[in-house]
Formats: structure tokens, sequence, C-alpha cells
């Protein structure tokens, strides 16, 4: 296997040193270091990423795109291959502190309506004593005295630290009070949103942590808002629901809007026709290929709409 060369370095560390960047960003990188555009050169782009990915195979990790499932944009970052979620989190954080972290987690994807948030109240108001129960699958009725003092202490001042600390460096998102993933969640979780059978997306089998709902209360389906225009973005698309044919009321006034800055710096391949125009307007992106952000196995399991039992990761 050929020697990465710079360049390759140079994507590597950008990700290391910045953390997961937006694909402007680091598409804007690639542009700098080879000359060349990943919108007019995408086999040349792929290939830099699976030379990366490659060499990274050797100490389990990977250079890996995501969706952000709150605004639809594309990041890129280098995640940890193990499988456990304590891992990923690394030496920075206190056992406690990944509980806390892991409790957080499991009460946003429970939540059967799939906002996709919990407020920080009740992230707050997480008990440690029932993380460290359930990872140790203990059997006693409750009582404290085999719970470690640094569980039973951590008070509420230090969940308020963690909180700030976790949102700091993107494995949560802090806004108006809500508490939801971020984007290093959805980046490094993905293999244990699958084993703890959090519901996919009908559309790309992603889980649909934050997603829109069918209306029939007989069905599972869920959707990502941007599947759902990138399904139902054709003007003769039938906009119903794929598993059992319920209309689906597509609103896109439901579509947030995307600031001038943001459109103006996306990728070749997703811009829109442009007015000239010094004022914000809101505009809807165009789904990226789902070739480039790897698709998991087609294989898609049917869940209920009641909550998700998480199977213990301890």
């Amino acid at each position: 296997m050929a020697t990465l060369s710079w360049r390759h370095h140079t994507l590597i560390q950008a990700l290391l040193s910045r953390g997961p960047l937006k694909e402007k960003d680091f598409q804007s990188i690639f542009t700098k270091i080879t000359g060349k555009s990943p919108g007019n050169h995408q086999s040349l782009f792929n290939e830099y990423l699976r030379k990366i990915n490659g060499e990274l195979a050797f100490v389990q990790l990977e250079l890996r795109a995501c969706r952000n499932q709150y605004d639809g944009h594309v990041h890129y970052g280098v995640v940890n291959n193990v499988s456990d979620e304590s891992s990923k989190l690394g030496t920075k954080f206190s056992v406690p502190q990944i509980a806390f972290y892991k409790g957080i987690i499991e009460a946003i994807v429970q939540d059967v309506a799939a906002q996709g948030f919990i407020s920080t109240i009740d992230a707050l108001n997480i008990r440690l004593e029932n993380q460290f129960l359930a990872g140790t699958e203990s059997q006693s009725q409750g009582s404290s005295t085999h719970i470690p003092a640094a569980f039973r202490n951590f008070s509420m001042s230090q969940k308020e630290r963690t909180l700030e600390e976790l949102a700091r460096d993107h494995w949560l998102s802090l806004t108006d009070g809500k508490i939801g993933l971020g984007v290093r969640s959805f980046l490094d979780l993905r293999s244990w949103f699958r084993s703890n059978e959090v519901p996919a997306c009908e559309v790309c089998n992603e889980a649909a942590v934050k997603a829109e709902l069918c209306k029939n209360e007989g069905c599972n389906v869920r959707i990502h808002m941007y599947c759902l225009r990138m399904k139902f973005s054709k003007s003769k698309a039938e906009k119903v629901c794929p598993g059992c044919g319920t209309r689906w009321h597509y609103n896109i006034a439901k579509v947030e809007a995307l600031d001038e800055e943001e459109d103006a710096s996306a990728p070749p391949e997703s811009q829109q026709p442009r007015e000239p125009s010094t004022r914000k307007r809101p505009r809807t992106r165009a789904v990226i290929d789902s070739d480039t952000l790897e698709p998991e196995s087609s294989q898609s399991t049917r869940l209920t709409r009641r909550s998700v039992r998480l199977k213990s990761s301890g």
C-alpha cells in the first residue's frame, strides 16, 4: 500500500485538531491542498478518503461522514471504531461523566415522538445510580451500599459543568434549554444505535433520532426531514407513507431556513439557482448523493412506536 502523502496527513490533522468539520470546510481544505474541487473531481476526493481509511484501519479509526439530524448538514470526522461508547469519550471524562452522558443518550433515543431532544431539567435529573446498576446488571434491590461514592455524590453543579463540556466538544448540542445529540455522537455511535435497536429512517436506514412520524398510529415509519425533502422533492412524487400508504402531510414551511452564508459556500453539486441579493432568503438545500455517506446495510428492522428498550452496553 502506498504511503500517505503530506496532503493526506493534512486532511487527517485538520479533523483531529479541529474536530468534526462541516462538509464545505473539509472540502475547502481539500481544494486548497490539491488545487481540485471535490464537486468536479469526485473520484479523486473518494480515492483520498479510501487511502486514508486504509491506513487508519490499522489503529481502529475511520474517516467518516454523517448528517447532523437537526439541520441536515453533512460533517466529516475521524471516529473510533471500538464498539462501546465509553471508549469513544476517552480518558478526558470521568466514569460518572460517561455514565451521565450515556443516560442522556438513552433518554433522547427512547422518545417515541422522535423529537431528538430532552429538556435540560430532565437531563439534570438523570440518576447515575440507575446507570451503574444497569451497567453491572446488579440484582440488588436498590441498596446504595454497592454504588460507588463517585456516582452517589455526583452533584448538580458537576452535571451542569459536564453538560457544558459535552456541548463544547460536540458530543451534545445545547439550544434554548433543550439538549440533543452533537455531531460527534452521530459520527461515533452508529453501531451503538443499531445494537440498541434505535428505530431507523425508512429512506436512509440510519438511526432516526430526530425524525417525522407517519400519522397512522398503527404504522412504525419515521423519516428524517432531509430525507423527506429528497423523497418528495419531485413535483409528481406521491406524498404518501412508504409503509402503509397513508397520505403524508409534508409541509415545506417546516424546513428550516438556511442563511445565505451557508448557501453561498455549499458544494457545487448541491447549489440551487441564485438571485443576487444582500438579504437572507429561506432556501432549501438539495440532498447529497447517499453514496458519499457510506450507506449501511439495507436490512431494516421494523420496530414499534413504544419506547425502545435499550440493551445494556456496560
